[in-house]
């Protein structure tokens, strides 16, 4: 018998995901006898305690006798149950300063380490993550902005809304301006802001024709990597080696940047991986960008003018266009800055199910049996000990 516990959610303020619903349990318990889940009791997730007891999951204050714990964001260091294997998001892969005492508890208590975000196909796709929903999210709180910017449409905030389905009323009726929309990035993230886009209506324009045109109507474009990006010497794109050598890439964003009121970024960024625009171009006549929805929220990222988090409860502020200081938003001298490191949570039930269900489909039965070359991929640490591909984390782990 495997022991699988669904631990409480510790960071604050509370995350109320989960990483598998009680039905989801249910359907465990059925299929796969060997396989036996608890959920640690909890104030704050969007299932109740109650709802995990009739679907027959134990609920316990205790998990330190379980295998493997399933969480979703990173785990206080006083929580963390010496020799055990995690589950989470422990955003460290990138050698986050805020997380480098998380990373070097993990090692000196002797923890295995799973990292969702690290979880990938072999083509480097990630196999699960809430991107979806953190894009249907991100891009109904960027029209949202922009709405309240202009004061010509005006939307409610989506954690009001009980669920997806409640949300997409919202948009029957909603007249929108003919306003022109930058979508970048082409995985989940992207997929949930297209879906919201065509949800509003919002008509899907080619890249040249965006450029070139205005329309009568309100109209996004797409652009992925190839739109992005170039070879600094011969102009091209290949995606293997843009991955392996982003330094020697720029980006062709800025002409966009001219044609654009909304940007809405979902394209994946790390360091070397060349920005959108800089600073200093945000200053020119031409930026005309007034709201941008930062949704895979990197601070000093793809959005150099990403100064950091908001809350959920309060998720834009303003962006001096000349100093580059934090401002509130809405002022005629600034750029609205939507930027909120757990947007999924807004539709915390909708969410959990989803990543419950590809937890289930991909991962699961490899982590209960005998592993695979993916669990292996995405093992951070095992045992105390940083594993081979994470070498690069020794001197930011402090091991």
């Amino acid at each position: 018998m495997i022991k699988i516990g669904l631990i409480r959610e510790g960071k604050i303020p509370a995350d109320n995901r989960v990483a598998l619903t009680p039905p989801q349990c249910k359907w465990i318990h059925k299929n796969a006898p060997q396989i036996k889940v608890v959920a640690q009791s909890s104030p704050d997730r969007c299932f109740t305690d109650k709802e995990y007891q009739i679907a027959g999951v134990q609920v316990v204050d205790d998990v330190s006798d379980c295998d493997i714990l399933l969480g979703i964001k990173e785990v206080p260091v006083q929580n963390l149950i010496n020799g055990k294997t995690y589950l989470f998001f422990s955003h460290t892969k990138k050698m986050q300063p805020h997380n480098q005492k998380l990373l070097k508890a993990i090692i000196e208590k002797q923890i295995t380490l799973i990292d969702y975000e690290c979880l990938e196909h072999d083509d480097g796709q990630r196999i699960i993550g809430f991107g979806f929903f953190a894009g249907v999210v991100g891009a109904h709180n960027g029209m949202m902005a922009y709405g309240e910017r202009t004061g010509l449409f005006k939307l409610d905030r989506v954690y009001k809304q009980r669920s997806f389905r409640e949300l997409i009323h919202q948009y029957f009726g909603l007249r929108l301006p003919n306003v022109k929309i930058a979508v970048t990035g082409s995985g989940r993230v992207a997929h949930g802001i297209l879906e919201i886009m065509n949800l509003m209506g919002i008509h899907e324009v080619e890249p040249d024709d965006y450029l070139t045109r205005r329309f009568s109507y309100p109209v996004y474009t797409q652009l992925k990597s190839g739109d992005l990006y170039e070879h600094i010497e011969n102009g091209k794109y290949n995606r293997e080696d843009f991955h392996q050598q982003p330094h020697l890439y720029r980006c062709k964003f800025l002409p966009y940047a001219a044609q654009t009121d909304i940007l809405m970024n979902g394209v994946y960024w790390d360091k070397g991986v060349p920005r959108l625009f800089e600073n200093d171009d945000v200053k020119r006549n031409d930026f005309i960008i007034q709201t941008i929805a930062d949704i895979t929220d990197d601070a000093d990222g793809s959005v150099p003018i990403n100064v950091g988090d908001q809350t959920m409860e309060d998720p834009v502020y303003g962006i001096d266009k000349q100093s580059l200081q934090k401002t509130a938003p809405y002022l005629n001298t600034s750029i609205d800055i939507m930027a909120v490191g757990n947007l999924p949570n807004e539709l915390p039930r909708d969410a959990s199910r989803y990543f419950g269900e590809q937890l289930i489909k991909h991962i699961l039965e490899d982590l209960t049996g005998k592993g695979s070359a993916i669990i292996d991929s995405a093992t951070m640490v095992k045992q105390g000990k940083l594993t081979e591909p994470y070498s690069y984390l020794e001197s930011y782990a402090g091991s």
